[in-house]
């Protein structure tokens, strides 16, 4: 079937649904009302639905190498198969890159897709699709971010469940995929601004690092921000930084978000605190960006935040069309395998990994054929997707490309099932209506959950 037959097909049926009960009716049936007006019983009802308390995406930007990393092919020609060598994980039958040896110990822990799939190897379109859950664009979308965007996760959620103390629903860190112009996929999209997620852009492994916008002005205690004038003074100094991340949004609720920044939970505020954490946890994740991002993200977990995306890297850090082996052996892979190790196992030791879903992947995969400059291009027909922790069953392998790894050979999961996944695993029905900001209808996932996660 088409990877957009089950997308058209739901959208139909939504566009039946609205017209029977009149758009009117939606409209006046109230905002939590339509969010709730359609309820997927194969979902809702699953044992796996509302699971999680927090999702950690790990988004490896550029595009990294599945056949170098989950789905090595040792017995295609010398051509495909490339240098790297397959080795057993502590699961009997599942193999992967010799350049994982610590994740290899882990297998257990985590399930590997190795049939994703979608239809355009374009950074711009595959980061769209893959951060937030769609199979094609929104019509007038294009590839640079804008307010006809599909929303991402966070802001998925945030609009379904906003919540109550006005602290961000999502964080992305700790850069914003920008090649000029921001990627679509990384805000709140057609919903508008005060979906947005929060957006740091500063390395957590850097030295005195700290976020302005959670620091208070000399003199100013929390108990004074309850006071608009001492608000307006405590924010003047943070403005120029809170307009990096939110330009889109108007004063009035940069105003309202510095000071749920500055007054609300302390578990926030404080998460970011990176001196609290013991040298020897710090050295575990590894001192660099990505190993304290990683770090970073645990902490935002236990500070209750829902869902926060560590990019790998700044712009198209995976995108390997040259060196692609010498580049994932001596730069990529060791921080990856390490940093992954570290949050996986700290979540477990600390009784989150059950309610903590990790998902790591990129926006598509590589070529089969090595190029001339020993690398491979863009290839978006097959790629992997690992998920952890979650209630997923660990130890196995779903889905399987054919030989050469270019296609899949067994069913296909395409980017709306990652995303129907995601939502479920959080208590949100991927058939909810969300309605963006000329009023107008839309189905937030039409996906379906990748079920074998969980049997």
């Amino acid at each position: 079937m088409p990877e957009n037959s089950s997308l058209f097909q739901a959208a139909d049926r939504n566009r039946r649904e609205i017209l029977q009960v009149g758009f009117s009716g939606f409209l006046g049936m109230g905002l939590q009302n339509i969010v709730g007006a359609q309820r997927s019983a194969s979902a809702a009802d699953a044992s796996h639905f509302g699971k999680v308390k927090s999702v950690i995406f790990v988004f490896l930007t550029g595009a990294p190498s599945h056949q170098d990393m989950w789905d090595l092919k040792p017995e295609a020609p010398a051509g495909i198969r490339g240098e790297f060598q397959p080795i057993d994980t502590n699961v009997p039958g599942i193999q992967i890159s010799e350049h994982l040896p610590k994740l290899s110990q882990l297998a257990d822990k985590y399930a590997i897709i190795r049939s994703m799939t979608h239809s355009l190897p374009s950074h711009e379109h595959g980061t769209h699709r893959m951060l937030t859950g769609i199979n094609k664009e929104p019509v007038g979308s294009t590839h640079m971010a804008s307010r006809r965007d599909f929303p991402c996760y966070a802001s998925g959620l945030q609009y379904l469940h906003p919540r109550p103390d006005g602290l961000p629903t999502g964080v992305m860190l700790p850069t914003y995929l920008n090649n000029g112009y921001g990627f679509c996929g990384q805000n709140g999209g057609f919903l508008g601004g005060d979906y947005d997620p929060w957006h740091v852009t500063k390395d957590p492994n850097g030295k005195n690092f700290r976020i302005d916008e959670l620091q208070l002005s000399q003199g100013v205690t929390v108990e004074r921000l309850d006071n608009r004038q001492e608000l307006l003074k405590s924010i003047d100094a943070q403005r120029r930084a809170l307009d990096k991340a939110t330009s889109v949004r108007d004063m009035s609720q940069r105003m309202k978000q510095a000071h749920n920044l500055l007054s609300g939970n302390s578990k926030f505020r404080d998460a970011f605190d990176m001196d609290g954490e013991s040298a020897e946890m710090r050295d575990r994740y590894g001192r660099h960006a990505f190993g304290q991002s990683l770090l970073l993200s645990r902490r935002l977990v236990e500070a209750g935040v829902p869902i926060i995306q560590a990019n790998m890297g700044s712009m198209n850090h995976w995108d390997t069309h040259g060196q692609n082996f010498k580049r994932l052996k001596e730069t990529h892979l060791p921080p990856f395998d390490q940093g992954m190790t570290a949050l996986v196992t700290d979540l477990e030791q600390r009784g989150l990994l059950d309610q903590t879903l990790i998902v790591a992947t990129g926006e598509f995969g590589r070529t089969p054929q090595i190029n001339a400059n020993a690398g491979r291009d863009h290839w978006s027909r097959v790629f992997s997707a690992v998920f952890f922790g979650g209630g997923i069953h660990g130890g196995q392998v779903i889905g399987a490309s054919d030989s050469m790894a270019s296609d899949p050979a067994t069913r296909g999961w395409y980017p709306a099932d990652f995303g129907a996944t995601i939502y479920s695993a959080l208590g949100i029905d991927p058939e909810s209506i969300i309605i963006d900001r000329l009023q107008r209808p839309h189905q937030l996932n039409a996906g379906a959950v990748i079920d074998p996660l969980y049997t």
